[in-house]
């Protein structure tokens, strides 16, 4: 019995020693093997044809006026029909003079509301207040380049000055109020003999920029063009009027016109819309109508594109390479070096990757979408728990890597 219980311990320690052994080789191998990981992130896909266009609109141009030219409507701005556009001014006089005006009138305004008002005095803070933002307005505008409404922003701080002046010190003088009035009258009487305004004839989107395309590509034009003919325009020198007041878009539907590969024009059916992707200063997917689809020469056709949004963004715009985007997939962008092709139990092969799952590596099923230079675009098979999420840490590169093995970054 003895002898039987003492060979009975040895196997059994023998057995716990070679236990013990093989999990201390599996974790020391896990913590040894070299490896090299990398985050799974989201990726969209487009199937898409990048060209060169023209953006097409109904434009008016406005000619120059001899004098000096102060255009009121902003880049982008609507303008209604008989609304003042520009006022011109004969000389610099006329012009010093419409600053004076316009910080009279101020004052009277600010005199006539003082004398009809008993709370006009307002506290010490909210008068400083009023200040301090007029600032800060005039000063972000300025810095951000947005000068459209510089001179409104340069006239509420004086307003805002004046009051708190009129508050603090001056306070309310009638007689000065008849004095600013009967100057005003003088002031506004000259003006009539000197300054002048420029009235829109109809409505339509202001724009400063003429750059000579107005008259010479109009949609109608554009949708009898040939690929050899959008060709030449595209190289064309096209030169403006520097001395014009701007144009008018008089439609609120623009257009763009392209040339495309005949298989990639066949794609689109008239009055179907697709996806057009802008960049540089305006960045952005638009949805647009296919308004025609040209007949085919030397493999391309022109295609005139259209929509009725963010007319004011694209006053600017003329020559742009866009991105005809025909679908879009969205999916997980991964290394190639992380893609593995395995045979499952059916004999047959499976695409996936090895993620880093609680220490351990776990077989994760994909499809492929698209294939970069350096990197695949996949969208994975698996649900739950195991599906392949952005974000997810994946294993490029180790040794023996396989479904279970533990590892260690």
């Amino acid at each position: 019995m003895k002898e039987g219980t003492t060979i009975t311990k040895l196997v059994m320690f023998f057995m716990a020693a070679c236990l013990a052994a093989y999990f201390a080789v599996y974790i020391w191998r896990g913590m040894t093997d070299p490896i090299t990981t990398a985050v799974a992130y989201a990726y969209t896909v487009n199937d898409s044809v990048e060209t060169d266009g023209l953006l097409v609109r109904r434009e008016q141009v406005l000619p120059a006026y001899s004098g000096i030219a102060d255009v009121v409507p902003g880049e982008g701005e609507r303008v209604g029909a008989g609304q003042t556009v520009a006022v011109i001014y004969r000389d610099g006089q006329a012009l010093e003079r419409k600053d004076e005006i316009q910080t009279l009138t101020m004052e009277a305004e600010l005199l006539q509301y003082a004398t009809t008002q008993s709370d006009f005095t307002a506290g010490t803070a909210e008068l400083e207040d009023d200040v301090i933002r007029a600032v800060v307005t005039l000063r972000a505008g300025a810095a951000a380049g947005d000068f459209g409404r510089l001179e409104d922003q340069v006239l509420d701080l004086k307003r805002a000055v004046l009051r708190r002046d009129y508050t603090y010190g001056q306070g309310v003088d009638i007689s000065r109020l008849a004095q600013l009035n009967s100057r005003l009258r003088t002031l506004q009487a000259q003006s009539a003999q000197d300054t002048s305004r420029v009235r829109a004839d109809r409505s339509g989107t202001y724009s400063a920029l003429v750059d000579g395309w107005e008259q010479l590509l109009t949609p109608d034009y554009a949708a009898e063009l040939t690929p050899s003919g959008l060709d030449e325009l595209l190289d064309r020198k096209v030169a403006g009027d520097s001395g014009a007041l701007g144009k008018l878009i008089t439609s609120n539907r623009w257009y763009l016109v392209v040339a495309l590969p005949e298989e990639s024009a066949r794609r689109l059916s008239t009055g179907g819309t697709v996806a057009v992707g802008y960049t540089g200063d305006f960045e952005r997917d638009v949805d647009m109508r296919v308004e025609s689809v040209g007949e085919p020469e030397e493999g391309r056709c022109v295609v005139l594109l259209s929509t009725d949004r963010y007319l004011s963004s694209t006053t600017l715009l003329r020559h742009q390479t866009v991105e005809v985007i025909f679908a879009r997939d969205e999916g997980l962008r991964v290394p190639k070096d992380a893609v593995h092709i395995l045979t499952d139990k059916d004999g047959g092969s499976v695409t996936g990757v090895y993620a880093v799952v609680n220490g351990q590596a776990e077989f994760k099923r994909t499809e492929v979408l698209a294939e970069g230079t350096q990197f695949y675009v996949v969208r994975p098979l698996d649900d739950g728990k195991t599906t392949l999420r952005a974000g997810d840490e994946i294993i490029v590169r180790g040794h023996d890597i396989y479904d279970g093995k533990v590892v260690v970054e």
